[in-house]
């Protein structure tokens, strides 16, 4: 395995380092490093406030040590279920009291039995390879976004029409932004943790990682991935100190009100509602029609589930059906639509309410052995991992954990964390 790695990341490294000796390359770094200068002694950064604004929020000791735990996926997952104006059916409840106790069970009380000795011989990784990986990952998206627009002929967020013509072969690779941005924060984390960039240059590094995510997510007219470059930042940002937690608390309030404004302007554009309606209409008719599908994969699947394990295989590239269109023909025959079935959708109708308590308590476990090695280690590789996965925990909640890379994602974390388990209790 690490022959693997070590040819692997020798290729990357390679890669990387061709594309930043080369002139373009060294031209654009010159011309962000002049910025990064310019912002770092500006007078008008010292306009903004300091750490201590808002301070009364550092005195809460569950906001400032226990804002990211993995229990807040099952907070957010209730939230969502209360904006909807139906009711689940008793079955349904009796699903979701499940789900919550595994997941409590998975990502609270497990962890309590691994990592309480030395540490000391965890995986470490070197910051070149992590670095050199996501920056070839953040190359790929930047030219399958350029493929993206080239293909429906025009930008989707100024023609909203031509982004229902988008191919999933181009798109798809776009989202690896995410997890570069993830890994390229992570190596400016390390950099600052050593003491050779200031607090104020990794700052803007995550500004403009940020900055060049929402371009390019916000032209293709998608909000769910540039929200998942938004909480990553966030959360990478403050277990890293770079991110104060006002900021955070802040950022959180303009995240959901960019996510109401955007869902918004989006369906006032494409006329499914009109400009007097209620803001707040579109996000209580999703969470509305998210628990109504639920209702319905809960029905069928029962206690042991109806396609047993298909939805799930459906994710893998070249199946006739990717999974939220096989929802869709599930729950009323149509191939043509995408359904978003819920964090415990797939569960629920693979395996019922048995893989509904397997599949949360395993959740739970990767997310709380994460929470667990991010505060014992303070490392900026696991930091940035706990981000990834913790960020589409989040957005799985509506969506689902069914895109292949996202499952890749977790499967790479739980891999690593096993390992861990095995070096450490050797």
């Amino acid at each position: 395995m690490s022959l693997v790695y070590s040819t692997l990341t020798s290729i990357i490294n390679r890669i990387s380092d061709e594309f930043h000796d080369s002139f373009l390359f060294t031209t654009i770094f010159s011309i962000l490093s002049f910025i990064e200068n310019q912002w770092v002694n500006s007078y008008f950064k010292r306009l903004y406030p300091s750490e201590d604004f808002l301070k009364f929020l550092n005195k809460n000791e569950i906001l400032k040590n226990h804002i990211f735990n993995p229990l807040l996926v099952l907070f957010l997952f209730a939230f969502f279920l209360i904006l909807s104006m139906n009711n689940p059916s008793r079955s349904l409840v009796c699903t979701l009291i499940i789900a919550f106790i595994f997941f409590f069970i998975g990502s609270a009380i497990l962890p309590k039995y691994f990592f309480n000795g030395n540490t000391e011989n965890m995986l470490r990784f070197e910051r070149r390879d992590i670095y050199s990986i996501g920056f070839c990952l953040i190359l790929v998206s930047i030219v399958f976004f350029g493929l993206s627009i080239a293909s429906v002929g025009g930008i989707p967020l100024l023609r909203p029409s031509i982004r229902y013509l988008l191919k999933p072969a181009f798109t798809m690779p776009v989202f690896l932004i995410i997890p570069g941005t993830c890994l390229v924060a992570g190596a400016y984390l390390k950099d600052f943790q050593d003491g050779k960039i200031t607090r104020s240059q990794a700052r803007f590094r995550f500004i403009f990682l940020l900055a060049m995510n929402t371009a390019l997510l916000l032209l293709l007219g998608y909000r769910t991935p540039l929200l998942a470059s938004f909480l990553i930042i966030i959360i990478i940002g403050f277990y890293g100190n770079i991110v104060s937690l006002w900021e955070v608390v802040i950022g959180g309030l303009v995240g959901i009100g960019a996510i109401i404004g955007i869902g918004y302007f989006r369906s006032v554009s494409e006329m499914t509602i009109t400009s007097s309606t209620n803001p707040f209409y579109t996000l209580q008719s999703r969470a509305d029609f998210t628990l109504h599908v639920l209702n319905l994969l809960d029905f069928l699947g029962g206690n042991f589930g109806l396609t047993h394990g298909k939805l799930l295989a459906s994710s893998i590239p070249g199946s006739a059906l990717g999974p939220r269109m096989m929802v869709g023909k599930l729950i009323a025959w149509r191939t043509e639509v995408t359904v978003t079935p819920t964090l415990i959708g797939q569960m629920v109708v693979d395996f019922g309410k048995v893989g509904v308590a397997a599949g949360m308590c395993i959740l739970g476990f990767t997310l709380g052995i994460g929470f667990k090695i991010l505060q014992k280690t303070k490392d900026y590789f696991y930091i940035s991992i706990y981000s990834l996965i913790l960020t589409y925990s989040i957005l799985g909640i509506e969506t689902g954990i069914l895109d292949i890379q996202v499952i890749l994602y977790f499967m790479i974390a739980s891999f690593i964390y096993i390992l861990n388990i095995v070096k450490t209790r050797n």
